[in-house]
């Protein structure tokens, strides 16, 4: 089995960590685009160039199904993808988990970067999945480029403004970037009570998963670990200084050979 993921940076890391949980011996190809990131204050036109871009650098390595590890990417430009490339490939988007953080009714608060803060995509995901539950929407500028670039001094003030900005009262907060989620203990020490983070990761690797139609191979003894390939921008390259950082980046590198 081989599955794709794609993202303007290194915010794909946790949802290939989520699919090498699941299936360690499945071939895994990491698309990036370090040269554009971040998409997000792109135009919807450009992000769609720049992820048509990077979604075929990666369906150049026959994967049996793609991740689109961004929600910049999955707003703008998943229509395009699939028109494009399903059926051939399976597309698989990246949806804010509102409506499992929403499920208990309290008080709900989503982290997303500015550009979707207050989107009309955003609005129309709470009045969908919300039901009666209060949501608070927290903007996090520099957030996501702070992970990137694995720059504590960014990544601590981003998230510190954010919490500020997080009312009391909530008790679950939707993780609305995948770059928030290779953060997500810094995030719940700086809430500072008892809260639980809903990522997309663990959803869109069994979605994935589910779509090429492959049983679970968790428990099925000692297996092979796949191989990792690595593009950026289209080039074959290494997973970064700053992506190693990251403990789902060392938890690929570890475990397998990486192209």
């Amino acid at each position: 089995m081989k599955i794709a993921l794609m993202d303007s940076g290194i915010g794909l890391l946790a949802a290939a960590a989520a699919v090498r949980r699941l299936r360690p011996d499945a071939d895994l190809v990491l698309s990036s685009d370090p040269e554009g990131m971040p998409w997000g204050p792109r135009t919807p036109d450009d992000v769609t160039e720049r992820a048509l871009a990077v979604a075929r650098a990666a369906v150049a390595h026959a994967p049996d199904a793609l991740i689109v590890a961004c929600n910049t990417a999955s707003v703008h430009a998943l229509p395009t993808l699939r028109a494009e490339l399903e059926p051939a490939v399976p597309i698989i988007g990246t949806v804010p988990a509102i409506k499992p953080a929403a499920a208990g009714g309290g008080p709900v608060a989503i982290w997303a970067t500015p550009a979707t803060t207050g989107s009309v995509y955003q609005r129309r995901l709470i009045d969908d999945f919300a039901g009666t539950a209060a949501v608070t929407e927290v903007p996090c500028p520099g957030l996501a480029d702070g992970v990137q670039h694995a720059d504590d001094t960014m990544i601590d003030r981003a998230i510190a403004a954010a919490a500020a900005l997080t009312p009391r009262g909530v008790r679950a907060i939707v993780l609305g970037c995948t770059h928030y989620e290779l953060v997500a203990e810094r995030i719940r020490t700086a809430v500072g009570v008892p809260v639980v983070l809903f990522g997309s990761a663990d959803a869109v690797a069994a979605q994935a998963l589910r779509r090429v139609a492959r049983a679970d191979a968790s428990a099925a003894g000692t297996v092979t670990p796949g191989r990792v390939t690595v593009l950026h921008s289209g080039r074959e390259s290494a997973l970064s200084v700053q992506a190693m950082s990251y403990v789902e980046a060392r938890l690929l590198h570890a475990a397998t050979p990486v192209r």
